[in-house]
């Protein structure tokens, strides 16, 4: 990348992109779908190349397929480059302005904290409590498969994150998974798809009119604002009643923190980084899953290789026995990171330059709108061979294959640089234990035509559904 000073002359102009054809005065608003934002994008790149622009009104947004900047852009933030600015203010609004979207002198302090927490060492000794909210998913399957229900997956696998999210970083279990209604994550589920209407909007209408959807989300943040401060309110009488020389947990840590004099932390700001924890540990991790359960139900071989991988190290139980275990269930994570270069949760990054830059020979001013969609490059055939064959293996071979027929940096799920994911390994271990357990306990079946399950663009790329039907597995 060069910088404006030393490329000025060589530079294009946003505006000597490639652009879709759109309407006087709107641009391409009206074409802008935002449950199907992603496929949008990733058709204009098809047709038009990469770089290119689309408008909304007057604004220009340029649109990137090309892993390789995306990754030079992530090392640089947050000094040089920061998430869509939208994104910040819309957030702050509904209280979740926590680390995801912290810009600047307020990203590192939360950073450390939450880094700590999501680290192997912590989830290690938390396995008990993982291997415990497993056992509970596997008796709600094991019902459903009883009395031949039919499983909406996307809601079960969103209670089983909630409810480990709950217990690692904040100390307690709200046990979702045992209760039928009324439960947090039916008000989290609303949130993702308004933060992607409002972040991409021309104006915020909201603060003038508010539409139906936005006093339902209201109501919801009123009751998910209730929670979080009162499991906050719970952990300080905890921390007063049973004094611990170092945190338990990390919503302990943050608030030692936020007590420690001159520290500049608010109780705003640990609300906002525990309501961000429980949406994104309830939601990338959950979808993950179950667009693998896609694949996996197409294929019975696979099926049956699962299982019997699975019962290797189970044994005859039916969750895995201990951490050091998981080690030997590669093959499950293989099969979730291979759906996510298929099925990308995390379909689009967005960015935008601090300062005047020239990238790819475009020059782009302080504030340009930047999407990079992930999708394309794990779909070329020069990062991966036979790249629409869905394949698990290319995740666990031995270095054989030619670099240039397995890319591992085109695939950027956890992101890159100092911003990459926190949970990515607290993920890895979701993975795998619920999949081994699902496939060592139970054979599943598509319960509707796989092709009428749609991608729907709600912040992460999710499905529209996954419904499921379960067969207990004898001895």
């Amino acid at each position: 990348m060069d910088t404006v000073s030393s490329s000025r002359v060589r530079c294009r102009q946003v505006s000597d992109l490639p652009c879709p054809k759109g309407l006087p005065f709107v641009g391409n608003l009206h074409q802008l779908s935002p449950t199907r934002l992603h496929l949008v994008l990733e058709q204009w790149a098809q047709e038009l190349g990469s770089p290119f622009r689309f408008q909304i009104c007057r604004m220009p947004v340029t649109v990137w397929t090309d892993p390789e900047l995306c990754q030079a852009i992530m090392r640089e933030r947050p000094h040089r480059y920061r998430r869509y600015a939208s994104i910040e203010p819309v957030l702050e609004e509904i209280g979740t302005n926590g680390l995801f979207s912290a810009e600047g002198a307020a990203w590192a302090p939360q950073r450390k904290l939450i880094m700590q927490s999501l680290s192997i060492p912590n989830i290690k000794a938390f396995y008990p409590g993982l291997k415990a909210t497993t056992e509970r998913l596997y008796r709600r399957w094991q019902s459903a498969a009883a009395h031949g229900k039919v499983v909406e997956m996307t809601d079960d696998l969103k209670r089983y994150t909630v409810d480990v999210t709950s217990a690692l970083a904040f100390g307690e279990d709200p046990r979702t998974l045992e209760q039928d209604r009324g439960v947090i994550q039916e008000h989290l589920a609303l949130i993702f798809p308004m933060l992607m209407n409002r972040i991409n909007a021309p104006f915020p209408y909201w603060r003038y009119v508010k539409l139906p959807r936005d006093r339902q989300l209201d109501r919801s943040l009123v009751e998910v604002h209730r929670y979080v401060r009162s499991m906050m309110s719970r952990a300080r009488e905890r921390m007063r009643d049973e004094p611990s020389e170092s945190p338990r947990h990390l919503l302990e840590a943050m608030l030692a923190m936020r007590d420690t004099p001159g520290s500049g932390v608010t109780d705003d700001q640990v609300a906002a980084n525990v309501l961000t924890l429980l949406l994104a540990g309830e939601d990338t991790t959950a979808n993950s899953i179950a667009w693998a359960l896609l694949y996996i139900a197409a294929d019975p071989a696979l099926q049956q290789r699962l299982f019997d991988s699975a019962r290797g190290v189970l044994d005859s139980e039916s969750v895995c026995p201990d951490f050091t275990s998981l080690k030997q269930l590669d093959l499950f994570e293989a099969v979730c990171t291979e759906t996510g270069r298929l099925r990308p949760v995390a379909a689009v990054n967005s960015f935008e330059p601090l300062e005047d830059v020239c990238l790819a020979d475009i020059m782009l001013p302080a504030g340009t709108k930047m999407f990079f969609l992930n999708r394309p490059a794990t779909l070329d055939e020069k990062n991966f061979s036979n790249p629409l064959q869905f394949d698990p293996d290319r995740w666990l071979h031995d270095g054989s294959r030619p670099r240039t027929a397995h890319d591992p940096r085109a695939y950027l799920q956890f992101g890159a640089g100092p911003r990459v994911c926190p949970g990515r390994y607290l993920a890895a271990v979701e993975m795998r234990l619920v999949l081994s357990m699902l496939m060592a306990n139970f054979s599943i079946q598509m319960a509707v035509d796989p092709g009428a399950i749609r991608e729907v663009t709600a912040f992460t790329m999710v499905p529209s559904a996954m419904p499921v039907r379960l067969t207990a597995r004898t001895a």
